[in-house]
């Protein structure tokens, strides 16, 4: 089997965000419905994705005939089968959440354009690490060095043959539908939310000055043993983006488009059912 990549770019987008994800993020809001993950439960039997000509259906996959089979009680092993290929048994066991992975993958895509993206539902682990501000005169902003922890992920994106992402994508693609519809979407195509996403995430907007943050007031006489958990852009209007959004703008402006120059490349292979080499 070759080193298949299951939709790398945006589980690298995910990795991406937890180098600061728990160092710059409010505790999470009370999701919509895609936002519950009973972990305990076992992996549902997949459903085949509804058929191109079915209305409503923006972006239709070519899913290969061999898929349907992989989507099976086994499913787990197999997804463990596709990421060892590709990073290896030891990073994987350290890396991944394997327990009912697809569905925590679908629920992370699919609150990156939402306003939170729980970490409980995330299908990879938190890395170590902090968010880095400085001082700038009388204002506080994102430090210069704070985008350095995401270079490695930030050029792993970039050594990804995309047309091998989209065929491990199209090959789990019925793992992937079935954990959308069983998460509150039964008539709703989960491909076309990923392109919704990667659209939403790819018109992020870009800051040519360093980002100002501030810490929000705390009464009470309780202070919060991690307050760097709590900074908020000093914009209201970037506050106010998603969850995805404000992730691309904390990995800093170079890392910011780099990455959406692999997204909008991904978006088009998805977009437009490019062959998979």
């Amino acid at each position: 089997m070759k080193k298949p990549v299951v939709v790398a770019v945006i589980v690298g987008l995910i990795l991406v965000a937890l180098g600061a994800w728990y160092a710059f993020v409010r505790p999470p809001m009370q999701g919509p419905k895609a936002s519950v993950v009973p972990a305990a439960e076992p992996a549902p039997a997949p459903a085949a994705p509804a058929p191109a000509s079915e209305p409503g259906i923006h972006y239709p996959l070519a899913v290969p005939p061999a898929a349907a089979s992989a989507a099976s009680p086994a499913a787990a092993s197999y997804v463990e089968s596709v990421l060892t290929d590709l990073f290896g048994r030891k990073s994987v066991l350290g890396m991944f959440q394997l327990d009912d992975f697809a569905r925590r993958l679908v629920a992370t895509v699919d609150n990156l354009g939402r306003a939170s993206a729980p970490a409980r539902l995330w299908p990879v682990n938190p890395a170590a690490g902090r968010f880095l501000t400085e001082k700038q005169g009388a204002a506080e902003v994102i430090g210069a060095d704070n985008g350095l922890r995401y270079t490695p992920y930030v050029l792993l994106l970039e050594t990804v043959d995309l047309h091998q992402v989209v065929a491990a994508y199209t090959r789990l693609y019925p793992l992937f539908q079935a954990a959308y519809e069983e998460l509150g979407y039964p008539k709703r195509y989960f491909n076309d939310r990923v392109v919704e996403v990667l659209d939403l995430l790819i018109a992020t907007p870009e800051s040519q000055e360093p980002v100002k943050v501030r810490l929000p007031v705390i009464n009470g006489p309780v202070q919060p043993p991690r307050p760097w958990v709590l900074y908020e852009f000093e914009n209201p209007a970037w506050q106010s983006l998603s969850a995805g959004q404000k992730i691309l703008l904390r990995t800093g402006p170079v890392n910011e488009r780099r990455l959406k120059a692999r997204l909008a490349e991904l978006r088009r292979l998805l977009a437009t059912g490019a062959p998979a080499r």
